[in-house]
Formats: C-alpha cells, sequence, structure tokens
C-alpha cells in the first residue's frame, strides 16, 4: 500500500489534537487546584515577542481542518481572528476541529496532489501545489503551534510529560 498525502497530514492531527483536548483539561484543572485565574495561563507567553498560549492552541485548528478547508478553495491566509479567551471556548475549537478531521476523507486529501495553493498575506504571496503547503507549511506550523503550547504549560508549573505531548498512538 503506498503512503497516501492523507496518512502523512489527517491521522497525526488528530493524535495532536486529542493530546492538546487533554491538555486543555489538565490546564483547566491546574487553576483550579492551584486557585490560578484562568487567564494566567490562557495569556502567558514564554517570551514578550511571542504570541499567547491561546493563540498557540487556536493555531493548532488553523493548520490542521483549516489548512484542508484552505486546500479546498486554494487559498490559505492567518486567520487575524482573536482566540477563544476560556478554556471552554478553547475546548470547543479543538474538538470542532477534530470532528471536522473525521469527516475529511482520504479520498479527497489524496486528490488535492497537485493542486494549485497560494499563501497570501496582504501584498506577500507563495504559490504552493497543495501537497507542498500540507506538507512544508501547514504540518510544521501545527507541530511548532502545538509545541509551544505544550511548553508554555510546562513552564506555568503543570506537571505533564512526553506522554500528554503525544497523545494516543497510532498502534496496530
Amino acid at each position: 500500500m503506498a503512503f497516501s498525502l492523507y496518512s502523512a497530514i489527517v491521522p497525526s492531527c488528530q493524535q495532536i489534537l486529542g493530546s492538546i483536548s487533554g491538555l486543555l483539561v489538565k490546564a483547566e484543572a491546574f487553576c483550579s487546584e492551584k486557585k490560578i485565574a484562568p487567564q494566567d495561563i490562557i495569556q502567558a507567553r514564554l517570551a514578550p515577542d511571542m504570541l499567547p498560549f491561546a493563540y498557540q492552541v487556536k493555531s493548532t485548528a488553523v493548520h490542521s481542518l483549516g489548512a484542508i478547508q484552505a486546500v479546498r478553495k486554494g487559498l490559505f491566509s492567518p486567520d487575524m481572528t482573536p482566540p477563544p479567551d476560556t478554556f471552554a471556548a478553547l475546548k470547543a475549537q479543538v474538538a470542532e476541529s477534530i470532528a471536522g478531521l473525521g469527516k475529511v476523507s482520504a479520498a479527497e486529501v489524496d486528490g488535492f496532489m497537485g493542486r494549485d495553493m497560494r499563501f497570501s498575506f496582504g501584498e506577500h504571496h507563495i504559490d504552493f501545489t497543495a501537497e507542498n503547503f500540507l506538507l512544508s507549511f501547514a504540518q510544521p506550523n501545527f507541530y511548532f503551534h502545538a509545541t509551544t503550547a505544550y511548553d508554555i504549560l510546562r513552564w506555568k508549573g503543570l506537571a505533564i510529560g512526553k506522554r500528554d505531548f503525544m497523545g494516543k498512538l497510532q498502534s496496530k
């Protein structure tokens, strides 16, 4: 069996979004247990010039299901809407992305191969094939934001580890 574009993208996004969902549950419980205002986590940044935890979580949705939706249109532009500002809203956004990815068929994603795709931000644009957009732009961004969200939680003191980040493995 040949390895497909779908297999390279969708199952790993579902896996990591599942772990992000679990991390959100742990972060909310941590705030409750430690009597920390949720905004102290939701707005936390690793560095002043980095975007906050909520943006990192939102970006996992943008660079997973949002990337698939963009390929359908042939155009991806950065989502400039503010990220959700509560744990409930962040959890809902991640759940919506997981559910949406569950409705994407392998035939559809594999059918993207060779399609024209454009990244556009203001006057700046980059042209891709759909597979190069997904594999060289969306996927690295997805993992960057997932890792940054995890790192913010570790930095804030949550007792989480590699298994929390990896989520449910795709075993045989």
